[in-house]
């Protein structure tokens, strides 16, 4: 009870950087946790102790905007209000991406052969299946958007059918990524040190730029559009429990969710366009 209540709702939304710093706090305690006692399992465990630290903000935060919807106000402040709650759960998702990242950075190989031995995989695997640049590549623009639609759909999901599972699936994407552009660092570090030694400082947050800025392009929009989808569940699964199922707060509810379900759409496209046709032209 202690971590989960470090922050409320209302404060987090009025303060919503903070979140990254939590973020960054539940997943390192989780790590310690996970490494210390489920060493086998610590890659998957710790993504499950970054969840249940998280999930008593989010569905206090999801039933905060589920009143909102019930205020009659109009359609535009309702979506302001809203944006509020996404600034907050995106900027919790960077804090869970940078853990993973410094973590993985840092660490010795021994010990993240455990902790990220999931992820690593899970890497391992994306890369097999899409290769070469994909500019002018509608095929793997399709494929991609294919597999973003589907965590999409997940997303909506899990968070009407649990109210705030959703953030399960949101963090293990935030550690996949983590690693993702950890390994991008260790890698970049490991040439520069070879050719160059360690006195050229400078080069070396020029690659943890590199590495952040590579997946933030499309990182961002992608992640957005899953927590705007789960925003849009949650509030529905709210509402269904309240009871509110036929009145006109219902039916208002409904519409604001379709109306973040569109949103949500619109950005997993513009990511995918992004992963596909603008990041390998830059990287």
């Amino acid at each position: 009870m202690v971590i989960e209540s470090l922050i409320s709702p209302l404060k987090a939304e009025a303060k919503p950087l903070k979140m990254m710093l939590f973020g960054f706090i539940y997943t390192s305690i989780a790590i310690f946790l996970g490494w210390w006692i489920f060493k086998e399992q610590s890659s998957l465990v710790f993504v499950f102790l970054t969840t249940m630290a998280a999930v008593p903000l989010m569905y206090n935060t999801i039933k905060l905007e589920e009143k909102k919807d019930c205020m009659n106000l109009p359609e535009k402040t309702l979506l302001r209000e809203h944006g509020r709650a996404l600034a907050l759960f995106m900027n919790l998702f960077v804090g869970v991406t940078l853990a993973c990242t410094v973590w993985y950075t840092f660490l010795p190989n021994n010990i993240i052969s455990f902790l990220f031995k999931i992820q690593s995989d899970t890497i391992i695997q994306i890369n097999s299946t899409v290769t070469g640049f994909s500019i002018r590549n509608f095929e793997i623009f399709t494929k991609i958007l294919s597999n973003n639609l589907k965590v999409l759909i997940f997303c909506v999901l899990f968070s009407f059918l649990y109210g705030v599972g959703a953030i399960f699936i949101l963090t293990w994407n935030a550690s996949v990524i983590g690693v993702a552009i950890g390994n991008f660092i260790r890698s970049e570090f490991y040439k520069i040190s070879s050719s160059l030694g360690f006195t050229y400082l400078t080069n070396y947050f020029h690659i943890v730029s590199i590495g952040l800025f590579r997946y933030a392009i499309h990182g961002i929009p992608e992640i957005l559009s899953y927590f705007t989808a789960g925003l849009a569940g949650g509030i529905i699964s709210t509402a269904v429990i309240k009871h509110d199922f036929g009145t006109k707060a219902y039916e208002k509810i409904v519409m604001d969710s379709s109306l973040l379900l569109l949103l949500s759409f619109f950005l997993i496209v513009t990511a995918a366009f992004l992963e596909v046709f603008v990041t390998p032209v830059l990287f």
